[in-house]
């Protein structure tokens, strides 16, 4: 895996990551540094994304062979055999429980255990820069995003989308890409978990960027906006300094904003926290996480905001059987056990929610015994093919077993552009809706200078 010597006196790196926060620290903090060897970097979270290279055009020359991608199971046998002195978090959406049960192993092995700090791996850009972040995953980024986007528009600025990674296929020709119309989705072999953050901003003709190599990618994003909108992942910091950085809390998940990785850094960091899907919440939570994001940041704005969720055609829910399909990541390391296709079916009346669990195959019962907490929802697991092929198996196993008369689809992409399925999908769309209407746009045009 490595060719240094016991002699050899640099700093000998290993990076947690989940094929994307990782490979930006390295590309910022260690690419270029002769005093550091990375020699590899773990996976997890993501499905099969081991097992493959950094290559060497995104690692540099000090890396002339690349730097292998491993699995994290292996982690105090690598620190051992590798001689590692300092093992580097760079993943998101952990408990902090975890994220210490994580540093006791790597410092039982003996090794230092570091997670670097926000400021080191922020990169400055020439524009103005607006960031969402979250909490945790799944708290509504998305429909935030692109209220954002609609905002900053209607001030007569151009403003580009900068995703946070998803580079799940062949990373060299992933390191910049850029996507404006749809046929650029199926140009790039785009997955369903791309997908979902890319096409909802296409459609409403916001141009997006993403890959690996962050610098590049803000380079070509500033050249052509007036504002970027850093669209964050997870429930990670931004990559880039914001002018003003707009976290979303979720009063579902109460006590989380002071409970997870780096979520909880977020919160400390904010400008502005909005407090999401107050229309599915109780009072008492929505109080207790307006009250905990004001000790954690006594200085950020707080506005209450709803997440109302409309259905394409709730004639066809209503009064039928449904299986509900979900974003993925909300239901896996997001740990939610429904998203706003539940809510669709229940408000248009379904007459059942169908449970998928015994005709999962694949990677959707690999999931399910992951994650228990999503048995119940289809959860969209689309990270390649294979998986999406699971999906549509899955449900046509629903169909012909005739348990299932319709498809709720809760995630932000029409379905049918990668899938077939022989009874009704009904998308069910979410926004964001203020509820004290124009806080929102003050607050930007105060960070824009509007």
């Amino acid at each position: 895996m490595s060719t240094s010597t016991s002699a050899d006196p640099r700093e000998r790196i290993l990076i947690l990551g989940a094929a994307g926060r990782d490979f930006h620290d390295f590309n910022v903090l260690y690419r270029d540094e002769p005093r550091c060897e990375v020699v590899a970097f773990t996976a997890t979270q993501i499905p099969d994304i081991d097992g493959r290279t950094y290559p060497p055009a995104l690692a540099g020359p000090l890396y002339p062979h690349g730097i292998p991608i491993v699995d994290e199971s292996g982690l105090e046998s690598l620190i051992a055999r590798e001689r590692v002195d300092t093992v580097v978090l760079a993943y998101s959406d952990l408990a902090h429980t975890q994220v210490m049960h994580l540093a006791s192993r790597v410092v039982a092995a003996g090794a230092d255990f570091v997670v670097p700090g926000a400021h080191r791996t922020t990169l400055r850009s020439r524009r103005p820069v607006i960031a969402v972040t979250a909490v945790r995953t799944g708290v509504g980024k998305s429909q935030t995003t692109r209220h954002v986007a609609t905002l900053v528009q209607s001030m007569g600025l151009r403003v580009v989308a900068v995703r946070h990674p998803m580079p799940y296929g062949d990373l060299a020709a992933q390191a910049c890409q850029r996507f404006e119309t749809p046929e650029d989705l199926v140009r790039h072999d785009c997955t369903i978990e791309e997908r979902e953050e890319y096409e909802p901003h296409i459609d409403a003709g916001v141009v997006v960027y993403a890959g690996v190599d962050y610098g590049a990618i803000l380079r070509e994003a500033e050249a052509e906006a007036d504002v970027v909108l850093w669209d964050g992942g997870n429930n990670d910091l931004p990559f880039y300094v914001p002018d003003l950085h707009i976290v979303l809390a979720d009063p579902l998940r109460p006590g989380d904003e002071a409970a997870y990785h780096p979520g909880e850094a977020n919160v400390r960091m904010a400008d502005l926290v909005i407090i999401a899907k107050c229309d599915s919440a109780t009072a008492e939570d929505i109080a207790a996480v307006e009250a905990s994001v004001q000790a954690l940041n006594p200085g950020a704005e707080v506005l209450r905001c709803d997440s109302p969720v409309t259905l394409d055609d709730p004639a066809a829910v209503t009064g039928r059987r449904v299986v509900v399909v979900e974003d993925g990541p909300t239901l896996t390391h997001g740990s939610m056990s429904f998203g706003a296709g539940v809510v669709g079916a229940r408000d248009a009346g379904a007459s059942a929610i169908v449970d998928p669990t015994p005709f999962a195959v694949g990677a959707l019962a690999d999931t399910y015994e992951r994650y228990p907490n999503a048995r119940g929802i289809l959860p969209a697991m689309g990270y390649g093919q294979g998986q999406t092929r699971d999906l549509e198996a899955t449900i046509r196993a629903m169909v012909d077993a005739g348990v299932v008369d319709a498809v709720v689809s809760g995630t932000p992409i029409d379905l049918t552009r990668v899938l077939t399925v022989d009874v009704p999908l009904v998308r069910a769309r979410y926004s964001l809706r203020e509820q004290a209407p124009g806080r929102l746009q003050a607050a930007l045009r105060r960070a824009l200078g509007r």
